[in-house]
């Protein structure tokens, strides 16, 4: 008999839903408000959730993370009067097993219920039978609901060979997971080979991923291996795939289809049992539709997506980050360890950190240089930037919420997008000019420490007119 929690403000669906799921042999609990729904959820062991999006004190969508995280881990199933496509994209991609409106027939929500309670029992069976083994994360820090999904979606991926797409906004860790697939699969022992989309320059891009043979092109003074062929029973990370070249992306399809392909100026085709990964933080379907990817390329890339959250979406990581990567650092420069002020720790929340897990390392850099021996970290000590906005954005809010004028009046604030846009391009900004006078202007200094390309860097020096003189 299975346990089914049911989460919905309309009393008369609560006991019809009841009545149905004891109907099949289960028994069912109810609850009409998110909040109550939560505490049964942590209460008891569930097998199945139904849950409502609309409820009385708040949106049922943004309890998904907290039942995920449960060790119960219940099998969430969206049932809602108003259907519309975006929330579910949403639910589906925030781990709901299924979707369904209530003018749905009882025979399809039956069917829901038991297909989600198969797919249950079959998952612990496997469970059971698997050896426990730790899954090898280095550097990936942190245990939010977000984060731990992604982590099982790198423990599945790694059993198996199939092609792997890592989604994510810059300095979310792409590479990280990249090689935590690598790290936790057959291929471990193979080479782990890195191709960074961004730097390939387009003459000899060939070359570069196919190799070539002596006396193929000017300068080819003898035969050379490809990256594709040094990640022979290994994997291939392609990194910011979105970069690759139009006019290669045709030559490539086939190397993922044929695992074969002819070096430059060869007279015969080479193997390579390789296994992809690629990784992107451009959105490629709207490339596809400009007509600068490929939509065949995009379908074989994208046979298993891992999409990784931003940071500002799993702000319950920032106490574990700022312990890590402060003890980390201290012991990299020979510093005492430090101590955190609540109000340090409310700083690093209230920011919106942009540049993602990568800024925030960078920012510890900066605090520790700052604070050196002092024992206890304040907001005084991180960068000036982050506090600055930071300080704005608390003023400004105060101003909306006392109709003082600012940006925002209680009678006229701006669209919450628009706002989260002014915010990112201010906190972009910021980042740069701090990047910048870090690495004392000098370009290379800025692209080792940011993890940037030259040519990412100064697209947003660009988009930001800043120069190295900032």
């Amino acid at each position: 008999m299975a346990k089914v929690l049911i989460i919905d403000d309309d009393d008369l669906m609560c006991s019809t839903l009841a009545n149905l799921v004891q109907r099949n042999g289960h028994e069912a609990a109810c609850a009409t408000s998110l909040h109550a729904g939560r505490q049964q959820a942590a209460a008891r062991l569930f097998d199945v959730v139904f849950l409502d999006v609309h409820l009385p004190d708040g949106n049922g969508l943004d309890l998904l993370p907290g039942l995920e995280g449960l060790s119960s881990a219940p099998e969430v199933i969206i049932i809602t009067g108003f259907g519309e496509p975006n929330g579910a994209e949403l639910a589906i991609k925030s781990g709901a097993w299924d979707y369904i409106e209530k003018s749905s027939s009882a025979k399809e929500i039956s069917l829901a219920l038991e297909r989600a309670l198969q797919y249950r029992c079959e998952k612990q069976a496997v469970g059971r039978r698997s050896q426990v083994a730790v899954l090898k994360r280095q550097n990936i820090v942190g245990d939010s609901p977000r984060l731990q999904a992604c982590l099982d979606m790198v423990a599945q991926a790694a059993g198996s060979d199939v092609n792997v797409f890592i989604v994510g906004e810059t300095g979310t860790g792409k590479e990280l997971f990249a090689r935590a697939v690598h790290e936790n699969s057959q291929r471990a022992r193979g080479d782990f080979v890195v191709v960074d989309c961004t730097a390939l320059p387009e003459t000899l891009v060939e070359s570069l991923l196919f190799g070539h043979e002596k006396g193929a092109f000017t300068g080819a003074e003898r035969a050379r291996d490809g990256l594709v062929r040094q990640a022979h029973c290994g994997t291939l990370f392609l990194d910011e795939i979105g970069e690759l070249p139009l006019t290669l992306q045709k030559a490539f399809l086939r190397v993922l289809q044929e695992r074969r392909f002819r070096p430059l100026g060869g007279s015969r085709e080479v193997d390579s049992d390789f296994r992809l990964v690629a990784a992107t933080n451009r959105n490629l379907e709207q490339m596809v539709k400009a007509g600068q990817f490929r939509e065949d390329l995009l379908f074989r890339l994208r046979s298993y997506v891992i999409e990784l959250p931003p940071l500002r979406e799993r702000p319950e990581d920032l106490q574990v980050l700022t312990r890590h990567y402060a003890d980390h650092l201290c012991d990299r420069y020979g510093l005492p360890p430090k101590g955190f002020s609540p109000d340090f720790m409310d700083t690093l929340r209230a920011y919106p950190w942009p540049g993602n897990v990568r800024e925030f390392v960078h920012a510890m850099e900066q605090t520790l240089a700052s604070a050196r021996h002092e024992a206890t970290l304040f907001p005084k000590h991180l960068p000036t930037g982050l506090r600055v906005q930071v300080t704005r954005a608390a003023v400004d809010h105060d101003q909306v919420m006392t109709g003082a004028p600012g940006r925002g009046t209680a009678r006229s604030l701006p669209k919450l997008q628009d706002y989260r846009d002014a915010v990112y391009h201010e906190a972009e900004k910021n980042y740069l000019h701090d990047l910048l006078a870090l690495a004392d202007g000098k370009i290379a200094g800025a692209c080792r420490l940011s993890g940037l390309s030259q040519s990412r860097l100064y697209a947003l020096m660009k988009k930001h007119a800043v120069s190295r003189e900032h």
